[in-house]
């Protein structure tokens, strides 16, 4: 959380807020069970960039702004706190660590069990009524879960790799 908050940080973390954004509301796909976008991207830069505590706060600002703006569904706090958590699972694996291919699958499979598994049901029940027992709502969280697994691994693992963090980061000191 010591962080020298300078005009170069909130600068990055601007921009990575707005590809969060536009990520999330703007490129991905969205119905009432099931949402999925390729906002991690950013926030895996910002994550190893910033760490677990401004990856948090930055999530959550993006998941704030978005609904708010180009939201197609109700606001819901509970998703933001599930960004916050996301952002700190994130910023836990990535800061000041190497994007390997075994920290990004258990990065992914932390977040997916902790907020596409376990969470995100309970908040959709509470929204919509649904039981946490309906067929429906898990066959579809199962079948993302199994899909997004080795695809947010993959390109985690690629950008992560393709990009100068070690160059961005001693910028940022």
């Amino acid at each position: 959380m010591k962080k020298k908050i300078d005009a170069h940080f909130i600068a990055i973390m601007g921009l990575l807020i707005g590809l969060m954004v536009v990520l999330s509301q703007i490129l991905g796909f969205e119905t009432q069970l099931l949402k999925i976008t390729f906002d991690f991207i950013p926030e895996v830069v910002m994550a190893s960039l910033f760490g677990p505590f401004w990856t948090a706060v930055g999530a959550s600002i993006a998941d704030i702004i978005g609904n708010t703006i180009l939201g197609k569904a109700p606001f819901f706090i509970g998703f933001t706190l599930n960004s916050f958590i996301a952002g700190l699972i994130y910023g836990s694996f990535f800061y000041k660590k190497p994007i390997t291919v075994k920290n990004a699958f258990l990065c992914v499979l932390c977040n997916t069990l902790l907020i596409s598994l376990c969470l995100t049901p309970i908040w959709l029940s509470m929204m919509y009524g649904i039981p946490l027992t309906d067929a429906k709502l898990w066959g579809i969280r199962l079948l993302k879960a199994v899909i997004m697994l080795p695809v947010q691994t993959g390109l985690i693992v690629f950008f992560g790799n393709a990009l100068p963090f070690k160059r961005f980061a001693k910028s940022m000191v």
